[in-house]
């Protein structure tokens, strides 16, 4: 990469200072913003690079910063680093109305006094920057661009970015390759390019093979910024394909099925590339007081789960009697956060698993732990029930063929049927139902109803024998 297209010197000093204000109002409002419903009361710089001349018609900053927020529930309660974003920065004299959408601010005062600043993910030439970084293979400061070279990445493909962003924001190259460039970032091993590189060395063909990555190496830490892969075009991802055979009252048990196949592909083949452990009392007992302590707090946080909490706890304390008796199960690296969104159908029927960061609000060492499988499993399982509380019309036992469906697919290729082992799968299940009802009553609360009725299910006496048998 030239020069004239990337310099590797540091952004100038006061930039942060300069933007402090507009970001303060800018960043809360972004979809991807982990800290919503505390303040910023400041930012303080991890990293800071240009990778356009400030001085030219065009400007380009990549910014690694840390929001400081106060501390939740705590009266007077100190201020600390929060979390860290990246941003990039871009920089015009006048905005055009096209990039309307992106604007951060105007600034008034320091380096870019008089220049409004967006974000440059909205625009053309930037995003051609960064795929030419990843094709080039550069290194511009402490970033560094890297490719697969197995995998070409051909020059003018033409960018755009996704609007259905969440905890991230995707960028279409020609409909070639997306890169995902991750917002909240941590130091560490990512397993967002972690388990897709590891599965493409297994050859399978469930997750597409990671093209190229973006990495920040700074004190000694290695950052991962975002990971390009290619691009399945006209694939649907399996919530909207499900909502849209729902509307039409079609039956969804083939694509359940075959996704149940799909997710016990990827399974083996992590099993395969990655280490096991084997989970006896002793490593049990954590996961299961973590599952018992979630339900406490949540009892506190949604009264609605009052009634069904003795009901939910027999969930947990005959997973403990198991292990007590001696019982142990496998655990392995998992997807972590699977549910009908993190799959897509090719137009050939294809499935195929996307997204391996897990649960981004949970710590980075807790996302990449060996969990047993049936954490996956119980994921997409309530993925089903979702669908079904979310179709226009009525469609009593779709989520329960679904279910079934799904797991007599997955024992096709695993070997095993996740309902043979009805107290594990129950306990992974109230667990993610417990995360939901506390989630929708803080941020959806007329969604809450259906994590409601998974627990009523769930809390029943014999639930495990009844439902999961």
């Amino acid at each position: 990469m030239s020069e004239a297209v990337i310099r590797t010197v540091p952004s100038p000093p006061g930039l942060l200072a300069s933007l402090d204000p507009l970001l303060r109002e800018w960043l809360p409002r972004q979809r991807w913003f982990a800290g919503k419903g505390r303040p910023v009361t400041g930012f303080s710089l991890v990293a800071a690079t240009e990778l356009l001349p400030a001085d030219a018609r065009l400007g380009l900053h990549h910014l690694l910063v840390r929001a400081h927020q106060p501390l939740v529930h705590a009266l007077r309660s100190p201020e600390r680093p929060g979390d860290c974003y990246q941003l990039l920065i871009g920089v015009r004299e006048a905005l055009p109305p096209r990039l309307a959408p992106a604007l951060i601010g105007h600034v008034t005062e320091g380096p870019l006094a008089g220049r409004a600043v967006y974000d440059a993910l909205y625009d053309t030439r930037p995003a051609e920057v960064l795929l030419e970084a990843l094709r080039s293979r550069a290194r511009v400061g402490g970033l560094r661009f890297e490719h697969d070279p197995r995998q070409e990445i051909r020059t003018g493909l033409v960018p755009r970015l996704m609007t259905a962003e969440q905890s991230n924001s995707s960028v279409v190259f020609g409909d070639t390759f997306i890169l995902k460039v991750l917002r909240r970032i941590v130091p560490g091993v990512n397993p967002d390019l972690e388990l897709p590189l590891a599965l493409a060395r297994e050859g399978c063909p469930r997750v597409p093979a990671p093209a190229g990555w973006m990495v920040a190496d700074l004190a000694g830490q290695s950052w991962v910024l975002g990971v390009l892969q290619p691009f399945v075009q006209g694939a649907a991802d399996g919530w909207e394909l499900a909502l849209r055979e729902l509307a039409k009252g079609e039956d969804f048990a083939a694509e359940a099925r075959a996704l149940g196949r799909a997710t016990a592909e990827v399974h083996t083949a992590l099993a395969r590339a990655l280490p096991t452990v084997t989970l006896g009392h002793s490593r049990m007992r954590p996961l299961i007081d973590g599952m018992t302590a979630r339900l406490e707090e949540a009892v506190h946080a949604v009264p609605a789960l009052l009634p069904y909490a003795p009901g939910l706890r027999t969930a947990f304390t005959a997973l403990a009697d198991l292990a007590d008796e001696g019982r142990t199960w496998t655990a392995q690296r998992v997807h972590g956060d699977l549910h009908l969104g993190q799959c897509l159908r090719s137009p050939s029927g294809q499935w195929s698993l996307i997204d391996f960061e897990g649960e981004p609000s949970k710590p980075l060492a807790e996302r990449r732990m060996p969990q047993p499988a049936v954490r996956d499993v119980a994921g997409m399982l309530r993925s089903f029930d979702y669908a079904e509380h979310s179709a226009t019309a009525p469609a009593p036992g779709w989520a329960e063929t679904c279910r079934a469906a799904y797991c007599t697919g997955y024992a096709e290729v695993a070997g095993a049927d996740p309902r043979t082992d009805p107290v594990l799968l129950r306990a992974y299940e109230t667990d993610k139902a417990v995360y939901e009802a506390v989630y929708e009553a803080r941020h959806r609360p007329d969604w809450l109803p259906v994590p409601l009725s998974a627990i009523r299910r769930l809390a029943a006496p014999d639930a495990s024998r009844s439902h999961f048998a």
